[in-house]
C-alpha cells in the first residue's frame, strides 16, 4: 500500500531521505551548530542529532531572524538538511534558502503541513508539487 500526503509548497524541489522529527520547538540560531549541523540547544530532545542530509520535520519553530543566516551557512558548508517540513508557515527560514539560491549555493525544499504525522527514521520522497510519499529505506 502506498502512503502519501499533500503539503503546501513554500520553496519547491525534490528530496528523498530519512526524517528527523523535532519533538519540541527549536530555533536554528543558537539551536543548531553551523560547524557540525548538530542540534546544540540544551535540553532539547534532539540534542546531539545531526540535521545534515535529513528531512527535518519541525511542527513548531522558535522565531529568530538570525535563523535564516544559519540555514544559509549550512547550505554554503554542505551541511544543510535535504528538505524541511514545517507545521506552520514561516517567513524567516525561507529567506536564507532564497539567498543561498540567488548566490548560487543551492536550495532545499520547504513545505508546510499542519500536524505532520511522521517519526524519526521514516523515509519519504518529496515531489515539487508538495506530494510526500513514504518510502522503504
Amino acid at each position: 500500500m502506498e502512503l502519501k500526503t499533500k503539503s503546501t509548497v513554500i520553496i519547491g524541489g525534490s528530496a528523498t531521505g530519512e526524517i528527523l522529527y523535532f519533538d519540541t520547538p527549536i530555533s536554528f540560531w543558537g539551536g543548531v551548530s553551523v560547524k557540525t549541523s548538530k542540534v546544540v540547544q540544551k535540553g532539547h530532545p534532539q540534542n546531539g542529532e545531526a540535521t545534515a542530509n535529513k528531512i527535518l520535520v519541525i511542527p513548531n519553530l522558535i522565531g529568530s531572524s538570525s535563523s535564516s543566516a544559519i540555514i544559509l551557512e549550512l547550505i554554503y558548508s554542505g551541511l544543510a538538511p535535504k528538505a524541511m517540513i514545517l507545521g506552520n508557515h514561516d517567513a524567516i527560514i525561507p529567506i536564507g534558502i532564497i539567498a543561498a539560491k540567488q548566490i548560487g549555493w543551492g536550495s532545499i525544499p520547504i513545505l508546510t503541513l499542519k500536524n505532520p504525522d511522521f517519526k524519526t527514521g521514516d523515509w519519504v520522497t518529496i515531489f515539487p508539487n508538495g506530494e510526500i510519499r513514504y518510502e522503504e529505506p
